[in-house]
């Protein structure tokens, strides 16, 4: 009778470890593809960006310190990794694109062109995706790590060295808004 409670007992904390564990695991997961969603969406603004560069050189070729810089901004942005780098040079590669589209105000027929016109809409499609998928990448960093740190999961956490995720966040206050378009 004492050991068929014994293996009761056993089986109970042997499934509630189970239970505990793969909820882990099912929220570091989803946050891993919530990252993998930036990601993609990080690489379809840095393949941009030598188009919009070439456009802007066909109209304004002595403006090469700003090509530069966005050019500069863009490698260091495809480089990094982690998300607390990934933000850093994302808010340098910002920098530089608002540098670029000031630039290109100051040529009429420049911002007249069709291609650099869809260029910056496509852009500007791709800054709303980003800030989509960090909201949601960040939205389940927060569970994932609010689940961690919560008592009695902390202690399947710690046995089985579930680590703290990052967060996608951006310090520059200005790199927060999304890159303006203007016709």
């Amino acid at each position: 009778m004492v050991l068929v409670a014994v293996v009761v007992v056993v089986a109970a904390l042997a499934a509630w470890l189970a239970a505990k564990y793969n909820g882990l695991v099912s929220l570091r997961n989803t946050a891993e593809r919530a990252w993998a969603d930036i990601d993609v969406m990080l690489t379809r603004r840095h393949d941009l960006i030598p188009n919009l560069v070439e456009t802007v050189k066909g109209y304004a070729s002595h403006e090469r310190e700003t090509l530069e810089a966005v050019i500069q901004a863009r490698n260091t942005a495809v480089s990094a990794s982690g998300p607390q780098e990934q933000a850093q040079a994302e808010a340098g590669l910002t920098g530089a694109l608002r540098q670029l589209f000031a630039v290109a105000e100051a040529y009429p027929d420049l911002k007249a062109d069709q291609n650099f016109r869809e260029l910056q809409q496509e852009l500007t499609a791709t800054e709303d995706g980003i800030a989509v998928a960090r909201r949601t990448y960040n939205a389940t960093v927060q569970v994932y790590d609010t689940a961690r740190e919560q008592f009695p999961t902390n202690i399947v956490a710690g046995i089985f060295n579930f680590e703290e995720m990052e967060y996608f966040t951006v310090d520059d206050p200005e790199s927060r808004e999304p890159v303006k378009v203007e016709f």
